[in-house]
């Protein structure tokens, strides 16, 4: 998988997890052991500008894509209000795993795109995901990436953590184009940045979204510990930082 995703070399590489069949290494190794606490504040960001929006939302369900969603830990905490503490609870073995512990907080359709097979399959079983698309976003090619351009169009709210910097700018473009495209309705967005990997990426992946999108508001927090060969490619650094963004379509 790693030949097809594009990252700062210098920042630590999961692909045996993410091939895994569940998410209980996912929690075991990244979660556990790097303290990956960054959704609690995922929660808290989409709680305070987002959950109102689709708690309130009467015409239908709420269209929820996340993207590059994994096993979907970023989809238990927003949709579902589970914390990092109630996320690994819910993944300490392969039994507890295939249960989630909590409903939708609303009414919604979650749609998920990853380049994981194993995990879209995953999150569909266990009703994570309605719809599991598996894609290369770098792909713009392929019948995947229009599927995945085509659902992201029709979203009320778009997740996206801690993931755009495996992504090619063109892709992001093309995707965030699409979010922004139908401004007939209301629509969030939650993205990350992650600090210190591709900084200068990541300058230009904010000016793609404010091309395309209002921006409401931003936090930073901490995300993870860094691993060992992340401490030693980023000497005196433990802890890697995100900054969240909230942003909106822009109405017609």
């Amino acid at each position: 998988m790693s030949k097809d995703i594009k990252t700062d070399e210098k920042k630590q590489h999961f692909d045996d997890i993410y091939v895994k069949e569940n998410p209980v290494a996912y929690k075991t190794e990244i979660l556990d052991k790097l303290e990956y606490i960054s959704d609690n504040f995922n929660k808290e960001m989409f709680d305070a500008h987002i959950l109102p929006f689709a708690q309130s939302k009467k015409d239908g369900v709420v269209n929820v894509l996340d993207l590059c969603a994994c096993f979907g830990n970023t989809t238990m905490a927003t949709v579902r209000g589970m914390t990092y503490d109630d996320i690994r609870n819910n993944w300490k073995d392969e039994a507890e795993c295939m249960t989630i512990q909590r409903p939708p907080r609303f009414d919604c359709h979650v749609t998920a795109v990853d380049i994981s097979a194993p995990a879209m399959a995953y999150g569909e079983k266990v009703g994570l995901y309605d719809e599991g698309i598996v894609c290369n976003l770098n792909e713009r090619e392929s019948a995947d990436f229009r599927k995945t351009v085509a659902a992201m169009k029709e979203a009320d709210v778009l997740i996206c953590t801690a993931a755009l910097v495996y992504l090619d700018l063109d892709s992001v473009d093309a995707l965030v184009e699409s979010f922004a495209s139908n401004s007939s309705k209301d629509g969030y967005v939650l993205v990350n940045f992650l600090n210190p990997f591709a900084l200068e990426k990541a300058d230009q992946t904010k000016r793609i979204l404010l091309k395309h999108l209002d921006f409401c508001a931003s936090r930073a927090t901490r995300h993870r510990r860094m691993s060992p060969l992340e401490q030693q490619n980023y000497p005196g650094e433990e802890w890697s930082l995100l900054e969240l963004w909230v942003l909106k379509r822009r109405r017609s």
